[in-house]
């Protein structure tokens, strides 16, 4: 079993950036696509990155793309999302997770089965 633990949240001026970490534990992390989730006050946890096993791959939801990006360091097992231009509406709690599929078809929360016990990230104007 996987154990996943975020860092680097906290409360930052819209504008500014922060720098999302995610460790893992436990089994292979390179046998994983890397997720980062975020949930807002009374919305649902959506996808927002994703990077396949080998980092080349990666996908952004549009309210992201552009601003924020995803990597991973498998020798460091180890992924993070740098996020720029940060907005009030980035304001969430972020989760990263682990998933045994595919980046093509990682594309829900459903398709996860790691996850860490999130970060708190609060954008201030």
């Amino acid at each position: 079993q996987a154990q996943l633990a975020e860092s680097g949240g906290g409360l930052v001026q819209a504008g500014e950036s922060l720098r999302l970490s995610c460790v893992g534990s436990g089994r292979a992390f390179t046998a994983y696509t890397m997720g980062w989730f975020r949930q807002a006050p009374g919305q649902e946890r959506d996808i927002i990155a994703r990077i396949g096993r080998n980092g080349i791959f990666t996908y952004y939801a549009d309210s992201v793309k552009g601003r924020f990006t995803i990597s991973r360091d498998n020798d460091k097992n180890t992924v993070y999302l740098q996020m720029s231009s940060l907005k009030l509406e980035d304001t969430a709690v972020y989760y990263c997770a682990a998933s045994p599929d595919g980046i093509a078809t990682a594309i829900s929360a459903a398709k996860y089965h790691y996850w860490g016990q999130g970060t708190q990230v609060t954008v201030s104007s």
